[in-house]
C-alpha cells in the first residue's frame, strides 16, 4: 500500500484525545480513504512515534498523579472519621504539630551556601528561606504520613503506564564504542556545537566505564543549523575523520574546544588527531560527507528528535542531558528485561 504523508493533517492534541476516549479503532482498520486507498491508525502511529508517545506519557503522568491525590484525600478523610475530627484537624495533629520550627541556623546556612546566586534584600531573602524550608518539612512529615496510612489501608492501584514504546532506527555504518553485541544500544542523536551535548560527555565516559561490555554508543549527526551555523561543517569533519579510523578522537576534540569550529579550526583540530592532512583537507573542501550528516538528520527528525542531545536506549527516547542515575535506570530494565 503506498503511504500517503500525514503529519501536516493531524493535530495531536485531538489525536491523543481520540485514543485515549476510545475514538480510534484497531491498529490495521482505516480511519480514512482517499479514493478507496486507507489511512490506518498504525500508520499514524508509526509516522508520529517519539512525539506521541511523549503525550502519552503526559497524560499518564497527569492521571498517577491525580490519583495519588485523591487516594490521599480519600484516606484522610477516612481516618478524621474514625477519629472524629475534620480534616484540617487530624493535619494540625499528625503533621503541622510534629514538625519543628526552622531554626536561625539552618536559614543562615541555606544563605551562606545559596547567596551568590540570590538576588534581592537579605532581610527579605531570609524570609523567603525560612517560608520555603518550613514548607518543605512540613511536605516531607506530610508525605511520612500518607505513607503510614497507606499502609493501613488496602490500596489497589490498576492505573497502568503506557506500552514502552521503541523507535526503530538504523545503526549501519555509524561510529560507535563499545562491542557490536553488546545487549544495550545508545544511539546519540547530537551537536557538536550543543552545550547540553557537551555536558553530556561526562556522563557517556560514567556509562560506558560503569557497564563496559554491556553497552554500545552509536554516534548519530543533528547539526541545528538554525542556532549553531558552525555545526554542519564539524559534523562533516568528523566523519572525515572517521575515513581515517580517528572519529571519537576527533569527535572529543571538538567538545573540548567548544564552541570554536572554524574551518581553521577544524584543521588545527585535525593535526591534534593525528590525521593525514591534504586527505582530510580535500575530504573536507568537497563536502563529501555533507549528504551523509544531512541523512541522520532527516532520519532524527522522523523520529521526532527536536533539540539535542536525544538518545535511544534499544529504542527508547531519552531526551537531554539527563543524570547518569536515569540512563542506569533504563539500562538496568534493558539487561533484567524488566520491559
Amino acid at each position: 500500500m503506498k503511504k500517503i504523508t500525514i503529519l501536516g493533517l493531524v493535530s495531536l492534541t485531538v489525536l491523543v484525545s481520540l485514543i485515549f476516549l476510545g475514538q480510534i479503532g484497531a491498529r490495521g482498520e482505516p480511519l480514512a480513504t482517499i479514493d478507496g486507498q486507507a489511512i490506518t491508525s498504525e500508520e499514524i502511529e508509526k509516522a508520529l512515534g517519539a512525539r506521541l508517545n511523549n503525550l502519552k506519557e503526559q497524560i499518564y503522568k497527569l492521571k498517577r498523579q491525580k490519583l495519588e491525590e485523591l487516594i490521599n484525600a480519600t484516606l484522610l478523610t477516612k481516618e478524621a472519621r474514625k477519629r472524629g475530627v475534620s480534616v484540617p484537624g487530624l493535619l494540625d495533629a499528625e503533621v503541622t504539630s510534629k514538625v519543628g520550627l526552622i531554626t536561625e541556623q539552618e536559614v543562615e546556612r541555606f544563605y551562606e551556601q545559596n547567596k551568590a546566586r540570590l538576588q534581592g534584600d537579605e532581610t527579605t531573602l531570609k524570609r523567603q528561606i525560612r517560608e520555603n524550608l518550613q514548607n518543605e518539612k512540613i511536605t516531607a512529615r506530610k508525605q511520612e504520613y500518607f505513607q503510614a496510612l497507606r499502609s493501613q489501608a488496602k490500596v489497589v492501584v490498576s492505573l497502568k503506564p503506557p506500552p514502552v514504546f521503541r523507535a526503530k532506527l538504523s545503526v549501519d555504518g555509524a561510529p560507535f564504542k563499545g562491542p557490536g553485541t553488546a545487549p544495550v544500544t545508545i544511539v546519540k542523536f547530537e551537536d557538536f556545537q550543543c552545550p547540553f551535548c557537551k555536558q553530556a560527555q561526562a556522563t557517556e565516559a560514567q556509562l560506558l566505564s560503569r557497564y563496559s561490555t554491556k553497552i554500545r554508543l552509536v554516534h548519530r549527526d543533528f547539526p541545528i543549523d538554525s542556532i549553531h551555523p558552525l555545526a554542519l561543517k564539524a559534523h562533516e569533519a568528523a566523519r572525515c575523520a572517521n575515513a581515517q579510523g580517528k572519529f571519537w578522537t576527533y569527535h572529543d576534540l571538538l567538545y573540548t574546544n567548544a564552541p570554536k569550529a572554524g574551518i581553521e579550526d577544524l584543521k588545527v583540530y585535525a593535526k591534534e588527531a593525528g590525521l593525514t592532512m591534504p586527505a582530510f583537507e580535500q575530504c573536507l573542501t568537497s563536502g563529501k560527507y555533507k549528504s551523509l550528516v544531512q541523512k541522520d538528520v532527516d532520519e532524527g527528525t522522523r523520529l521526532g528528535v527536536n533539540g539535542t542531545p536525544t538518545f535511544f536506549i534499544n529504542g527508547r527516547v531519552l531526551s537531554g542531558a539527563q543524570p547518569l542515575a536515569t540512563f542506569a535506570g533504563i539500562i538496568d530494565d534493558e539487561l533484567t528485561g524488566a520491559h
